[in-house]
């Protein structure tokens, strides 16, 4: 008997039928004598529609106010899953983040997670329920509803699993694992067998939307076994996302190609150069809680010099704002410019620990197509390059090419 956590997204509860099957799937499960915890997403689209209904009232939301009104999604959601249970001759308990002691801290709309109180949960699974759990949200201190930020429903999966030791978490959504790059974009891109947690990490954060970040840095820190399965598929084995690399540092230099292009630039131009400028410029920015990625600051001249970071696509005229009605009057700069046309693309790979040429071959593909490198930034597995929006697919394409991704021994 194993405990098994389940988190399915918001296509996967998407309608009635759909329910239905994840009950039929879960019932499969118990019937092998598996303890099983279900965490859902809101269905499909309801996450959107409620977002506009909010601002059909209030042009920017009220964050307190947003997270009491989109978190009610997860709570159909679990209610009608429940009820299917039922019908399908199981026990079955719903609990809202809040019904489980999912205590965050109180960013609204973008919470993290600080503990899980989960005894019921385990008092529950103990007399022979299947517990079903909301997904996306928790409580703070004060008793506040909050929510974990789009696609926080796979960090409330993991983070459950973690905090009960399950034996593994499965993460199932509308594809059936992790791909070389998006399929949708590049038909021949392949379905990995195993991934490692540092190679999904990175994805993650550099636009794969097949599992949101944080839920990867819970699975990593609390070595939670973690399986991306398809919801839709009855049969197979998914991705594996693993800590052991084995011999895959030998066998494949690169693992994929992800891309976002929901990125922005700006640049702070003629900014002073001399230390502590740096927090100047972005101090404000984190303040008014919006993450920076890439950050350049060019070579001083004449006692200046341009200061360049990206900020997500939704967060420029926010950015933008702060940084020509504090920043800029504040430390003399001359202008501020941005551009929210952009995108980023990043080949990861354990494999470029041991592997020189990666970012030239990177390079002179791009190059040989005409697209222009912005900016670019590396660690010991990736190299992310920032581009013109309208090159990306392009980009994409000629490097999983370039790098040989279509093919099974790459």
């Amino acid at each position: 008997m194993a405990l098994i956590v389940q988190k399915y997204g918001g296509t996967s509860v998407g309608s009635p039928e759909r329910i239905r099957n994840v009950a039929q799937r879960v019932a499969k499960y118990k019937a092998q004598g598996h303890q099983v915890v279900v965490v859902v997403s809101a269905m499909s689209g309801e996450t959107n529609r409620l977002i506009a209904l909010a601002k059909e009232i209030q042009k920017h939301p009220d964050p307190r106010e947003l997270d009491v009104v989109i978190s009610t999604g997860e709570q159909v959601t679990i209610g009608l899953l429940a009820m299917a249970l039922k019908d399908a001759g199981l026990q079955a308990k719903s609990y809202t983040g809040a019904q489980v002691k999912i205590l965050t801290d109180s960013a609204f709309t973008k919470a993290r997670i600080v503990s899980i109180d989960e005894q019921n949960i385990r008092t529950d699974l103990a007399n022979g329920y299947v517990v079903v759990v909301a997904g996306f949200q928790g409580m703070d201190e004060d008793g506040n509803i909050t929510t974990l930020g789009r696609g926080g429903s796979d960090t409330t999966g993991v983070a459950i699993a973690a905090a009960l030791r399950a034996d593994e978490c499965q993460i199932y959504t509308d594809v059936d694992g992790v791909y070389t790059t998006d399929p949708r974009m590049v038909p021949e891109a392949r379905r990995l067998k195993s991934i490692t947690f540092e190679e999904m990490l990175e994805m993650a954060s550099l636009g794969s939307k097949v599992l949101q970040i944080r839920s990867v840095e819970f699975a990593g820190k609390y070595k939670v076994k973690l399986r991306v399965l398809s919801s839709f598929e009855e049969e197979g084995e998914g991705t594996l996302i693993t800590f052991e690399e084995g011999n895959k540092m030998e066998q494949a230099i690169i693992s994929g190609i992800a891309f976002n292009r929901d990125e922005a630039k700006i640049t702070v131009r003629g900014v002073p150069d001399k230390p502590g400028i740096a927090y100047q410029i972005l101090g404000p920015v984190s303040e008014a809680h919006i993450d920076v990625d890439m950050i350049i600051q060019n070579v001083g001249v004449d006692g200046s010099t341009d200061f360049s970071f990206t900020v997500h696509r939704n967060e420029f005229t926010k950015a933008m704002d702060i940084l020509k009605t504090k920043v800029q009057p504040h430390i003399g700069a001359r202008d501020v410019i941005g551009d929210n046309k952009t995108a980023k693309v990043s080949v990861v790979g354990v494999g470029m620990r041991s592997h020189v040429g990666i970012a030239s071959k990177m390079f002179r593909t791009l190059a040989e197509e005409g697209i222009n490198i912005q900016m670019i930034s590396t660690s010991e597995i990736k190299i992310s390059v920032v581009i013109d929006e309208k090159y990306l697919e392009l980009a994409v394409r000629v490097l999983h090419k370039a790098f040989n991704l279509d093919q099974e021994d790459a």
